[in-house]
């Protein structure tokens, strides 16, 4: 059933032109999910780039923050510390970007992740906003495709009235994700979270999901989506978690959704991230996908990582290093 849909959905895509992280739970607001948020003025949240001869733009949805323990579980606490304190960043507080992009391609705008919207606190929700800077409104999405259902990634889907956000979008899901957050009651034990916030992240992937249930496309993380966007399976932060390719000529870039939380933790360090449902397969996962950004000098996005999020992986002897890749204008 879902690669009928896969199929169907490819050919739609294929047509022409003519037709679109886990906070400390102070903040947690269920009840403005899809709440748009004024942009902060007088700093870039929206950066454009090409790859080959398809056009993507990074917008920011905003930012959410937590512990840096919570995104580097296995750490110990005085190398924890030191590190964080050589990037030049704070030791009680980790901030983390949400940087959504858009993808035109095969006559389509397609966003890759909805963002957060108003489910992890007060500073995300900046999506709908920075598409008006644009030029653009939510109807002119044509496609939503999420890599998992944790609410940072789908928090958008709903409006702050309850309604589909994007009225015109066909939101894509991986299967095994959907099976696992919304079709049961998940099991998020394995969270280094309180219980109470554990209640309302899964009720927060509940309620975005809501106004689109019923028309979700679900996906096999392996289905090329539209020309030159390819889903590659990335199993173990989430069941189903995929990250995505663009092709495009003799270009490539790889998003790799929520492999690493931040590079200073996760990338220069190689701690394990302690949302990690599997954290085995999330690592076997994160060293095949980095080792072949790497072997092939690939543009990479991380979706936490600082705006703009772009750069390259470099492969050492321990593990890696995150190049940012210079700001173009």
């Amino acid at each position: 059933m879902a690669r009928f849909a896969i199929d169907r959905r490819k050919a739609i895509l294929s047509a022409a032109a003519g037709a679109s992280a886990l906070s400390s739970g102070i903040g947690f607001q269920p009840s403005a999910l899809g709440q748009p948020a004024t942009p902060v003025i007088g700093n870039a949240s929206t950066y454009r780039f090409k790859v080959g001869e398809i056009v993507a733009t990074v917008l920011s949805d905003g930012q959410i923050s937590g512990p840096p323990r919570v995104y580097a579980s296995d750490a110990p606490e005085p190398e924890l510390t030191d590190a964080l304190r050589r990037a030049f960043l704070p030791t009680d507080r980790m901030t983390l970007d949400l940087n959504v992009v858009l993808v035109e391609t095969g006559g389509r705008r397609i966003l890759l992740e909805a963002g957060a919207g108003g489910t992890m606190g007060p500073n995300g929700g900046r999506l709908v906003g920075n598409l008006a800077a644009l030029g653009l409104r939510a109807e002119d999405i044509d496609v939503i495709v999420v890599s998992h259902t944790h609410p940072d990634h789908v928090g958008n889907l709903r409006s702050a009235d309850g309604v589909k956000a994007f009225p015109r979008a066909t939101v894509l899901a991986p299967k095994a994700d959907w099976d696992f957050f919304v079709r049961s009651d998940p099991d998020l034990s394995y969270m280094p979270v309180p219980a109470d916030f554990r209640k309302r992240f899964t009720e927060a992937i509940k309620r975005s999901v809501e106004p689109i249930a019923r028309e979700i496309e679900l996906y096999e993380a392996g289905d090329a989506i539209a020309p030159g966007l390819t889903t590659i399976a990335a199993p173990g932060h989430t069941p189903g978690m995929a990250t995505f390719l663009i092709d495009s000529g003799a270009e490539q870039a790889i998003l790799t959704a929520d492999l690493a939380y931040h590079p200073v933790v996760n990338i220069d360090n190689a701690w394990k991230p302690g949302p990690d449902r599997d954290k085995d397969a999330a690592l076997a996962s994160r060293k095949r996908i980095f080792d072949r950004a790497s072997a092939d000098r690939m543009l990479v996005l991380g979706f936490h990582y600082p705006f703009p999020g772009l750069g390259r992986l470099l492969k050492t002897a321990t593990g890696y290093t995150w190049v940012p890749s210079p700001w173009r204008i």
